[in-house]
């Protein structure tokens, strides 16, 4: 795409997400995914009183370069991590369980999560539990429009239908790389005290899903779990495989020690694992994504190089011998920690004061070049009301599978915000196509 389109594509991404009102969430018709088959009973009454900000009004737009661009962060990063020295110097680093043979899982869900401008997309971090998949399979299947030509490009029950038989088919590829002969038979979903998680809707949905695909499925605290003759049971049920939503990602803790052991002795297939956690989801790998002479140490090829440095906003481990400097560039930073997660304990630096510095100082964070996020306006209606947005990319080996915009108001996401939460994301370019007015 040359210069002159891509410029004129951004402006009319710019019109779009601030002038177009005739998309967005279908409450009906959500109502009724919701009370169909294809949901648990009662999961609407859930959802409405757990998440009531988890689906936004409106749709967020993009242009067909940062679709593209995104696609090429994911392989490229995906390029990195297969290099042994990158490997060999991430791993060192990490706590011993990292350094563990999974056993050829390659992990599931993992999320890249970007901001967008006209300048180009950034890259802000990696999760290796992302959640939100189902919740946005079932988005699909509750989005209207006023306009007629743009009612074909809605993405449906056909593409939420789509989206849900490769996460199935994700499960079952990950069981076959593990080297497992016998026929996958149960998934455990697990989270501490998954019932009271934020999203635990979601958890119902997968259930639901696999158990529709004849896998049985349960939903359980870490705690439920125990390892006997070199197998992990939840009660009288054998366990084949944990889709592990935990936070405690090196499984060093009390509740996960029978987790932690069933995954060093093989007798379960852990998807994500704490592997691919040290090697994507650690924020300190951002620092070294965006410092060319690291790349260029690793032998990463320079084609990698130049779409990572254009795309990982620069990033440092925060040093106290630094601490000055630091402290005077801190408008322009974003400082997280390094193992955090959900947003948890990070500040942009023009709202720090002293109290939380020393405690960033004192703890491990890196500091990020701050990436202001998109805007998009939710009504024409005066005085005009914009919500921030960011973008995630959810992935499986290399591949982008789906993606989805999270719209809030603060630091940063939340699921607090009225109109905000998960929202669909357009193609501009696609709009363009059935003359849909800037």
């Amino acid at each position: 795409m040359n210069d002159t389109v891509q410029s004129l594509e951004s402006r009319w991404v710019e019109a779009l997400n601030s002038g177009c009102f005739c998309m967005g969430l279908d409450a009906d018709a959500l109502r009724a995914a919701l009370q169909s088959e294809l949901s648990p009973p009662g999961l609407f009454e859930l959802l409405s009183e757990r998440c009531p900000y988890v689906f936004a009004a409106r749709p967020v737009f993009v242009s067909s370069a940062h679709l593209q661009r995104m696609a090429q962060v994911v392989r490229a990063v995906e390029s990195v991590v297969a290099l042994p020295a990158y490997r060999e110097e991430v791993l060192a680093r990490s706590p011993a369980i990292a350094r563990h043979d999974p056993g050829g899982a390659k992990s599931v869900f993992f999320g890249y999560d970007f901001h967008v401008d006209e300048g180009g997309v950034g890259l802000i971090e990696i999760n290796t539990n992302a959640g939100g998949a189902m919740l946005n399979a079932l988005l699909a299947r509750a989005q209207r429009a006023c306009c007629a030509s743009v009612q074909d490009l809605l993405p449906g029950a056909a593409t939420a239908d789509a989206l849900e038989q490769r996460i199935v088919a994700m499960f079952r590829n990950e069981w076959r790389l593990s080297g497992r002969t016998q026929a996958l038979r149960c998934i455990a979903i697990v989270d501490s005290a998954p019932e009271q998680q934020y999203l635990y809707p979601e958890f119902l949905l997968f259930q639901q899903l696999l158990q529709r695909h004849g896998l049985q499925c349960v939903v359980a605290d870490p705690t439920e779990f125990e390892l006997r003759d070199g197998l992990l049971w939840h009660g009288e049920t054998r366990v084949d495989m944990v889709y592990n939503r935990l936070t405690d990602f090196a499984l060093d803790t009390a509740p996960s020690v029978a987790l932690r052991e069933a995954y060093l002795q093989h007798a379960v297939v852990l998807t994500p694992h704490p592997q691919a956690h040290a090697l994507y989801a650690d924020k300190r790998n951002l620092a070294l994504f965006s410092d060319a002479v690291r790349l260029q140490a690793l032998g990463v090829p320079q084609a990698t190089q130049d779409i990572l440095l254009a795309s990982v906003p620069h990033t440092e481990v925060v040093d106290a011998a630094h601490a000055e400097r630091l402290w005077k560039d801190r408008r322009s930073l974003f400082f997280k920690p390094t193992a955090g997660f959900g947003s948890r304990a990070a500040y942009r630096g023009d709202k720090l004061t002293q109290r939380v510095w020393q405690e960033i100082l004192a703890g491990d964070y890196v500091a990020q070049a701050l990436v202001a996020p998109g805007e998009r306006v939710m009504s024409g209606e005066e005085p005009e009301r914009a919500l921030k947005f960011d973008l995630r990319a959810y992935a499986y080996d290399g591949a982008v599978q789906w993606l989805a915009a999270r719209l809030y108001q603060g630091q940063t996401t939340n699921f607090r915000t009225p109109g905000g939460g998960f929202a669909p994301v357009y193609s501009a370019a696609a709009l363009a196509d059935v003359g849909v007015p800037a």
